[in-house]
């Protein structure tokens, strides 16, 4: 049976400001699920609180996996639960080799009760598999030998994402705005990835602006986030509507939210 991400009338405070307020979602293993909206509407809020950064704050409703309530959850428990957060914008850590974190990374994944300085995967098995998924990726071998993120161009670190999400094999992927800030090109390759990646262990909720990221990877449920919830659920062919005609009739059908998203918009821009 696949496990479900089941999020429950979420309200998410960032500071003083409230910013989600009252979002529900289920997501279940082998589903694709695009989150999209206005700039402001609270996007990426969901995804950081999905992945328990600590500057997001739930004031009410739950997160759960598979049963679980992980609302309360550090991120790196999260994360061994199988909660995975393509990031907008990529940390680098410069002095850290992509492998090394990566070897430590799928260790803690694999082995949830390690402690640090415990064991590590054995190193004949992690570079027979980073090898493997690298070929699948198309990736050159020597990414794996450089400083992590460091130097990297803007699909270069989209591609670590992805590579990172090949290894940890998470239940569920969230996805920040990948494609952002990337050249038609790095976008194929990077949808191209994810589309590889994608099957019945792992569900996706893809959070886009635009339709490319949908292409390789079409969505069975698509969501509009307007003002802090979510106000329209569909199929692919809202995301398709959405692309072709923006979010107008979108504002028009939902005034109250339209008008919430607005004074976030400007509250932003100040």
């Amino acid at each position: 049976m696949s496990a479900v991400l089941k999020i429950s009338n979420l309200h998410v405070n960032v500071g003083e400001t409230p910013i989600l307020k009252g979002v529900n979602m289920e997501i279940r293993q082998g589903e694709v699920h695009a989150l999209m909206g206005p700039n402001g509407s609270g996007k990426s809020t969901l995804a950081y609180a999905l992945a328990g950064h600590p500057n997001y704050t739930v004031t009410d409703g739950s997160i759960e996996i598979d049963g679980v309530n992980v609302t309360e959850m550090e991120a790196d428990e999260r994360a061994r639960l199988g909660m995975f957060l393509a990031f907008q914008y990529p940390v680098v850590i410069p002095g850290v080799k992509v492998a090394d974190f990566l070897r430590h990374a799928v260790s803690n994944i694999r082995n949830p009760d390690r402690k640090e300085g415990e064991g590590l995967i054995g190193m004949r098995e992690f570079r027979k598999e980073i090898r493997e998924r690298m070929n699948e990726l198309g990736m050159d071998p020597e990414f794996a030998r450089r400083y992590l993120n460091d130097g990297f161009s803007g699909g270069e670190k989209k591609r670590m994402e992805i590579l990172q999400l090949a290894m940890l094999q998470p239940r569920f992927a969230i996805l920040d705005e990948t494609d952002s800030g990337l050249d038609s090109d790095a976008v194929r390759v990077v949808s191209e990835g994810l589309a590889k990646l994608s099957g019945p262990q792992m569900g996706v909720l893809i959070i886009t602006h635009h339709e490319r990221l949908l292409e390789f990877n079409p969505p069975q449920f698509t969501h509009v986030m307007l003002g802090g919830r979510i106000v329209e659920t569909g199929d692919a062919s809202l995301a398709n509507e959405l692309h072709a005609n923006g979010y107008a009739t979108v504002r028009a059908r939902h005034p109250e939210a339209a008008a919430e998203n607005a004074k976030a918009e400007a509250a932003a821009a100040v």
